[in-house]
């Protein structure tokens, strides 16, 4: 057993200071691996399910194989890692705006996200997911023009309640008909929320794509010993 609690990595960024950090919790008698944003906190390694379940509900429409896949946000990596465990998943691609991040992951401090950085279907790059798709220089530099079967994206806490003011357009209907124009025919967008089935973000999103639905995603809560959800928008073209 190593220390109650070590910072791991911290740094000042355009957004503010992201630090790493990992500590005991003697009561769960495991390790925790958290995430914070200045003073708040961003994710941690007690709530993956929702994660988990943005790469299942993501890639569980799509049908054939060889899929090139785009995460937006690589975070702890559970969304990533579980979309390689997708045997159909050709290519991934883990979009990140902060180098750090990808540099954790290279270094491998996530034993639950093992084998990501060293598969050689992933590949990351280091940019806003938002830019990219606002700018039209899609989200993959090498390939302007790539198309892709999946984008699972979890960046923001929800569409109203983002990181940067930035954000915020790509949840209205232009930016997610840009972000449609790097899809395939019948190719899924996926994103996760921390908040409850928005109504008004979900009719934005059944304007953009045909098809579309809200997932909440329940999960037991070590902390309060409750229950607590998160949502996963899924819309197909």
């Amino acid at each position: 057993m190593g220390a109650r609690f070590e910072e791991l990595a911290w740094r000042e960024t355009p957004i503010g200071e992201i630090s790493l950090r990992r500590r005991r919790d003697p009561a769960l008698d495991v390790d925790v691996y958290e995430v914070k944003l200045d003073d708040e906190f961003l994710m941690s390694s007690l709530f993956p399910v929702a994660e988990i379940e943005l790469a299942r509900l993501g890639l569980a429409p799509l049908t054939g194989d060889a899929l090139d896949v785009v995460v937006g946000g690589l975070g702890l990596g559970y969304t990533a890692r579980t979309a390689l465990e997708d045997p159909r998943v050709r290519s991934l691609v883990v979009v990140e705006a902060i180098e750090d991040v990808i540099d954790w992951h290279r270094r491998q401090l996530f034993p639950f996200a093992a084998g990501l950085a060293p598969d050689p279907r992933t590949r990351f790059v280091r940019a806003d997911f938002f830019a990219a798709v606002a700018g039209g220089t899609g989200l993959d530099p090498a390939e302007p023009d790539r198309r892709f079967h999946a984008v699972l994206l979890d960046v923001d806490h929800s569409p109203r309640h983002v990181l940067h003011p930035s954000h915020a357009p790509f949840y209205r209907a232009d930016g997610l008909r840009r972000l449609a124009d790097l899809l395939h025919p019948d190719g899924v967008f996926a994103l996760w929320s921390d908040d409850p089935p928005d109504e008004e973000f979900g009719r934005v999103l059944a304007e953009v794509f045909p098809t579309s639905q809200a997932h909440v995603v329940r999960f037991a809560n070590p902390l309060t010993g409750g229950e607590s959800a998160n949502t996963v928008y899924v819309g197909r073209r």
